[in-house]
């Protein structure tokens, strides 16, 4: 799918035609330049690899200073490959910008959730835990109960809904309408939430 490197502004809201205040976010949608284009002769498979916001050249490897030149251009923080585009309708060094999308379109839009560390199942998977402080409970009432039987299968099941690392994962929010489109300054806002904190990055497909 076409799409472009982006960063998550924040959320407001506007009034839609029926007068009706709709949830936004406003999101940063490029310039995005063109860094490579893989080919089925030589990689297997077509794709256009974008290259989002300037990283300093000191915090950057050789590799990546070599690959970027290659394009005529600085080095990257952010390299997402798209398998979209059409053969021939960009080249490396092309910048592309918001002008990619329409209003009134439809986009995709994947962005990596806030990382919470490590959580107990409460907050985790949402147990409600134990009622009460009566019969003798003491201090046990977020603990996640029993894991499963002793004497059979003697082991924890794969799957079990346990405490552990939270957040931090990608996620997608499908079908969002964009509802204004402002080409001059690489600005979408779409209707309804996004993943992800304010200035985290964003990948918008059409």
């Amino acid at each position: 799918m076409q799409g472009l490197i982006g960063k998550k502004v924040g959320m407001t809201s506007i009034f839609d035609e029926n007068g009706k205040n709709v949830p936004c976010t406003v999101l940063q949608a490029g310039p995005c330049v063109v860094t490579q284009i893989k080919t089925v002769d030589k990689d297997g498979y077509f794709a256009v690899q974008l290259g989002f916001e300037d990283k300093k050249e000191k915090h950057s490897t050789k590799a990546e200073m070599g690959h970027f030149r290659k394009a005529n251009t600085t080095p990257k923080r952010k390299v997402i490959e798209f398998i979209g585009f059409e053969e021939g309708q960009c080249k490396e060094g092309d910048v592309l910008t918001a002008e990619l999308f329409r209003t009134d379109s439809i986009v995709d839009v994947r962005g990596w959730s806030k990382g919470k560390g490590f959580q107990g199942v409460v907050k985790r998977h949402g147990f409600s835990g134990v009622g009460g402080q009566t019969h003798g409970q003491h201090n046990r009432g977020r603990a996640p109960g029993s894991l499963g039987a002793s004497s059979f299968p003697s082991r924890v099941l794969p799957g079990m809904r346990m405490a552990g690392r939270t957040g931090g994962n990608q996620v997608m929010s499908m079908d969002l309408k964009v509802v204004k489109l402002m080409v001059e300054n690489d600005i979408i806002i779409v209707k309804g939430a996004v993943p992800g904190p304010k200035g985290g990055y964003v990948i918008i497909t059409k």
